[in-house]
C-alpha cells in the first residue's frame, strides 16, 4: 500500500521530513512492518515499537490537587515605589518582569468541568533577575484549615470514596463541621462568589502572610492581593449547571480566546504591609490563614500590574509540567510562621519531583532564566550542567561559592518547647465573628438568600446526624441562616437554638475585597 503523505494547508505535500525519535527519516508513519499483509508485527519494526512505548508513557500524573486548570504567559510591571518594604529586584519601581500565570479549580480531575462550586488556583511564576519567585495562592483570602496537618485530610473529602468511587457530601460536611475553623472560607466558598464567571473576572490572593525585607534589614509581613481590571464577576448555580453541561471547558477557553483575540487580562497587584513588631501584640494571630487583615487597620498599598498577554504553544509542556512552589522565594522575600505555608514549602517541591521528576526544574517552562550553578547533580532526565564544576563543597577547584548570604535577617525569632498545638489563642481568636460579619456586613438580603439555598442544594443525601451538626454549624456562623437551611431542608418547625455569634468591625465589608 502507498504511504498517506502529510499535506499542507493548501493542499501541497509538507516539506518537513518526518522522522524518528533519534532524528532518522521515519520508515512511515501509516503502516507497521508485517510479515505479509495479514502476518503479524515484527518486534524489530524500531519506529512502530517507540512510538507505542511512548504513546503509554505521554501522560504525567495528574496533580493530586488543582489537577484541572490552564494559564499563560505575561509581565509584571512595578509601577509604585514600595522599597521602603522589601529589596526584591521585582518589585522595584520601573522594573518588568515575566511571568506565567495558572488558575485552577483545587477539587476536580482533569476531565471536570471549569464551573464546579470550588476555589480556585492563582499560582504565579516571576522570573525574575535573581532567580524564579512563585506565588502560589488561590481566589480567596483565606482557606479552610490553618495546620498542614490536616490538609491531606481535607483534600481526601473533596475527592471520591473508595468503595464507590463517588464523591460524596457527607465527607465534606462531616469534616467541615468538626473543624470550625473552616467557618469562614466554606461561607465564601459557598456565597456569590463560589463560582466565577471567568478566571479573567476573580480576584487572586497570596492568602498567606509573608515577610518583606528592605535593604536595610528592616522586616514587614504582607499580604497580597490582585484584584482584576475587568471586574469580578459570578456565576449562579443554575448559570453554572447550563455551563457545565454545555462547554465544561469555558474558562479555560475563555481565557485563551481572550489572548488570542488581543484581550489581554490584567490585574493590580496591591499589598497589606503590617510593621514586623505588630504582630506579636495584634489582636488576633496574622498567620492564621482562616482569617483577614482588616483594612482599617493596614490598608491597600498598590504595587503593580500583571497583564497577561501570550497563550501557550504547547499546553503538556507549557502547563501541565509548569511547576510552581511557595519554597521559590527571592532576597528580600521570605516566609512567616504561618503553619499552613511552612508545610507547603516542602510539599509542593516535593510533589514536582513525584509527578515530574527529579530535575524538574530543568524543564524549558520551570528553569530560571539567570545562570544556575549548584552542587545538585545526576537524577533521571538530568538535562542542564555545568561542565568541569566539582560536585562538593567546600572544595578547591573554584567551585561555585556563598558571596554573600542576600537572605540574611529573612527570619523571625521563637522560643518554647517542641509542641503539637494550635496557634496560641488572642482576644478575637475565634472561628465565627468573620464568617458572620462577611455574612451580615458583605452580603445583601438576596446574597444569603443564595447562601441558604446553596446549603441546603448540598444536603440531600447527607447523613441525619451530619445535617443536624451543619443546622449548629451555621447557626453559629449566624443564627437567622442557621435556622433558615434547616427550615428549608427540613421544612417548618424545627426548633432553632445555638447562641448568635458577636459581630466584627464594620470595617469588614472591604476586608473580603
Amino acid at each position: 500500500m502507498t504511504e498517506v503523505k502529510a499535506t499542507t494547508r493548501t493542499g501541497g505535500v509538507s516539506p518537513v521530513v518526518s522522522t524518528t525519535d533519534t532524528g532518522a527519516p521515519a520508515p512511515s508513519d501509516q503502516f507497521s512492518l508485517t510479515v505479509g499483509d495479514d502476518g503479524p508485527i515484527l518486534l524489530h519494526d524500531f519506529h512502530f515499537v517507540n512510538q507505542m512505548a511512548h504513546f503509554n508513557r505521554e501522560r504525567v500524573p495528574e496533580r493530586n490537587v488543582h489537577a484541572k486548570g490552564g494559564g499563560a504567559f505575561g509581565v509584571f510591571e512595578t509601577t509604585e515605589d514600595v522599597s521602603q518594604y522589601t529589596k526584591a529586584a521585582l518589585f522595584q519601581k520601573g522594573v518588568s518582569t515575566e511571568m506565567l500565570a495558572r488558575f485552577s479549580t483545587v477539587a476536580g480531575e482533569q476531565g471536570s468541568a471549569d464551573t464546579l462550586r470550588d476555589p480556585r488556583g492563582f499560582s504565579l511564576k516571576f522570573y525574575t533577575t535573581e532567580g524564579n519567585y512563585d506565588l502560589v495562592g488561590n481566589n480567596t483570602p483565606i482557606f479552610f484549615v490553618r495546620d498542614t496537618m490536616k490538609f491531606p485530610h481535607f483534600i481526601r473529602t473533596q475527592k471520591r470514596q473508595p468503595d464507590s468511587g463517588l464523591q460524596d457530601w457527607n465527607m465534606r460536611w462531616d469534616f467541615w463541621t468538626l473543624q470550625p475553623e473552616s467557618a469562614h472560607q466554606v461561607t465564601y466558598l459557598m456565597g456569590d462568589r463560589g463560582i466565577p464567571k471567568s478566571w479573567r473576572q476573580m480576584n487572586g490572593y497570596g492568602s498567606h502572610t509573608y515577610m518583606w525585607v528592605n535593604a536595610d534589614g528592616e522586616r514587614f509581613w504582607v499580604k497580597y492581593h490582585f484584584h482584576s481590571d475587568q471586574g469580578v464577576e459570578n456565576l449562579t448555580n443554575d448559570e453554572a449547571a447550563l455551563t457545565a453541561a454545555t462547554d465544561p471547558d469555558a474558562h479555560r477557553r475563555d481565557l485563551f480566546d481572550s489572548i488570542k483575540g488581543g484581550d489581554f487580562p490584567s490585574w493590580t497587584l496591591s499589598v497589606q504591609v503590617m510593621p514586623y513588631s505588630d504582630a506579636k501584640t495584634y489582636r488576633f494571630n496574622p498567620f492564621d490563614l482562616t482569617k483577614i487583615w482588616p483594612h482599617s487597620d493596614y490598608p491597600l498599598i498598590k504595587v503593580g500590574t500583571m497583564t497577561l498577554n501570550k497563550n501557550p504553544e504547547n499546553f503538556f509542556a507549557q502547563i501541565e509540567q509548569a511547576a510552581f512552589e511557595p519554597s521559590a522565594v527571592v532576597p528580600g522575600i521570605g516566609f512567616s510562621p504561618d503553619k499552613m505555608l511552612l508545610g507547603r514549602v516542602f510539599a509542593y517541591a516535593d510533589t514536582h519531583r513525584h509527578r515530574i521528576g527529579t530535575n524538574y526544574l530543568q524543564l524549558p517552562v520551570n528553569a530560571p532564566k539567570v545562570p544556575v550553578h549548584t552542587y545538585q547533580f545526576d537524577g533521571p532526565m538530568r538535562y542542564d550542567f555545568n561542565p568541569g564544576q566539582p560536585v562538593y563543597s567546600p572544595n578547591s577547584e573554584g567551585g561555585p561559592a556563598v558571596h554573600q548570604d542576600l537572605f540574611s535577617g529573612h527570619s523571625w525569632e521563637s522560643d518554647g518547647e517542641m509542641v503539637r498545638s494550635a496557634y496560641t489563642l488572642r482576644a478575637e481568636d475565634d472561628d465565627f465573628s468573620q464568617a458572620n460579619a462577611m455574612v451580615n456586613h458583605v452580603m445583601d438580603a438576596d446574597g444569603r438568600d443564595r447562601l441558604v439555598e446553596t446549603i441546603a442544594s448540598t444536603l440531600g443525601t447527607v447523613r441525619p446526624d451530619i445535617r443536624e451538626r451543619v443546622f449548629d454549624y451555621w447557626r453559629n456562623v449566624d443564627k437567622t441562616v442557621g435556622d433558615a437551611v434547616a427550615e428549608l431542608v427540613n421544612g417548618p418547625g424545627v426548633e432553632p437554638h445555638g447562641p448568635a455569634p458577636a459581630t466584627d468591625d464594620p470595617d469588614t465589608p472591604v476586608n473580603q475585597a
